[in-house]
């Protein structure tokens, strides 16, 4: 806020009168000062007073007695504490300081924890306070300048470290550490690396790549998902998607133009791409094969299909994901495309290295992938016995390099997988079949007595 002020001098009684107006503004900022101390609460003062937390601001809640948003001071880089800091963004929810405790490790943004209703499954379950995490170099936490050098899964672990050690001055119940997605395996590696930070974990959706292109997808979706005659209606939609390119290339382009969408490689390959991703889109989320066009359905159906399923979007710059895509390129992997069902039709040779031509800037596609973190965490999982659970979806082709397919727990006393059937990547606890969400509660309650 710009103030201006005139100085104007013609007499000395109007000097004196300023000066007393000075001095009676100065009591009412004073005053103002007081009334903003008083309206705080003890919580919030709490906050206020933990080293490197800084703007606190309440905000609006019907889940939790108190809600904040605030920045908390971060290394750059935890080995080189002389390369600055930047500003984590994050969000708490308090029920009680003697409550569990749960840190989300979002994986992305934190902005959805804003919202008046936000609240955890496990915060429901278990009347529990959330520490809402932003994952680095996401949107408002972001270093200045930003070095992509620093943007690794060490340096993001380190950060909800720190986030535990200062946050625990506070909250002295057990804690949980939790996340989806890429979240569930920011979690997994938490726990792997600094294991007794929290109490119990629970990952949902998590996988855990080998490469940069695991491998293990392709397969998935051509021999294990769904029924056959289910993988036959998506190998023949595909197909269909390439054999009416022709007629459905103008609607696409129109489509791009309209939501000015822009691409690294030509838009007749990221349609291909579109139609290349289609069948991990719908069966991460689910979708009903039904709901796929039949063979006389007019073009308009077909693309409105395609970009309900697998929409351009994914692929453009400037793309709000490329913090992962970086990541991904360098130590979380991702998965690949197979060519087999659309070679027929299709112009790409191949698809090897796709995301760093259609995802990074050149600028960015220098570095190489790195297995050690995978190295690392498959090691301690197969070694330790944390308390940790593991949800997946059956259907989800996350699944397909996530834990639950190598991952022997029968002879471990605490951990523990779960896959729900016909499951998406929308599994949870709470959609999980009766007994299988029984045991889940039953072993979490045990762990946080």
């Amino acid at each position: 806020m710009n103030n201006t002020s005139r100085t104007e001098t013609i007499s000395g009684t109007f000097t004196m009168n300023k000066k007393r107006l000075a001095l009676l503004g100065v009591a009412a900022l004073m005053a103002l000062g007081l009334a903003a101390q008083n309206d705080s609460t003890l919580f919030m003062r709490q906050l206020c007073a933990l080293e490197g937390i800084s703007d606190v601001k309440p905000l609006e809640t019907s889940t939790f007695k108190e809600k904040y948003v605030l920045k908390m001071e971060q290394q750059v880089d935890w080995k080189t504490l002389s390369k600055g800091t930047l500003k984590e963004r994050i969000i708490i929810g308090m029920k009680g300081l003697n409550k569990p405790t749960i840190i989300v490790t979002e994986g992305y943004f934190a902005n959805y924890g804003i919202s008046p209703d936000y609240e955890e499954e496990l915060s429901r379950l278990f009347d529990a306070n959330v520490i809402l995490c932003e994952y680095r170099y996401f949107a408002e936490s972001v270093p200045q300048p930003t070095n992509w050098d620093y943007m690794t899964v060490d340096n993001s672990l380190a950060d909800y470290h720190h986030v535990r050690q200062t946050m625990g001055q506070l909250f002295t119940g057990k804690w949980i550490s939790t996340g989806i997605s890429k979240g569930g395996q920011t979690t997994m590696f938490y726990r792997a690396t600094y294991p007794d930070d929290v109490d119990v974990s629970v990952s949902y959706v998590a996988p855990l790549n080998r490469a940069i292109e695991d491998g293990r997808h392709e397969k998935f979706l051509a021999k294990q998902v769904g029924t056959k005659a289910e993988r036959k209606v998506v190998k023949q939609a595909m197909q269909e998607f390439m054999k009416r390119k022709k007629d459905l290339m103008p609607l696409f382009h129109e489509y791009c133009t309209k939501h000015d969408y822009h691409f690294y490689l030509p838009e007749e390959d990221i349609y291909d791409y579109c139609v290349l991703e289609y069948p991990f889109a719908l069966w991460q989320w689910g979708t009903p094969v039904s709901t796929i066009p039949s063979l006389d359905d007019d073009d308009n159906t077909w693309f409105s299909n395609l970009m309900n399923v697998a929409e351009p979007d994914y692929f453009r710059y400037p793309n709000k994901y490329m913090p992962f895509d970086v990541q991904a390129i360098k130590e979380l992997g991702y998965y690949g495309y197979s060519l087999k069902p659309i070679k027929k039709w299709t112009s790409l040779k191949s698809t090897k290295g796709y995301l760093k031509k259609i995802m990074l800037p050149d600028s960015l596609r220098h570095y190489d992938f790195d297995a050690t973190l995978y190295k690392r965490t498959v090691k301690f999982l197969k070694k330790e016995d944390p308390t940790h659970i593991f949800i997946y979806g059956e259907i989800d082709p996350w699944s397909a390099s996530g834990v639950c397919t190598w991952l022997n727990c029968k002879k471990k006393k605490n951990m523990r997988v779960y896959v729900q059937p016909r499951g998406s990547h929308g599994s949870r606890i709470s959609n999980m079949p009766e007994d299988m969400k029984a045991e889940i509660i039953e072993r979490l309650t045990k762990w946080l007595q």
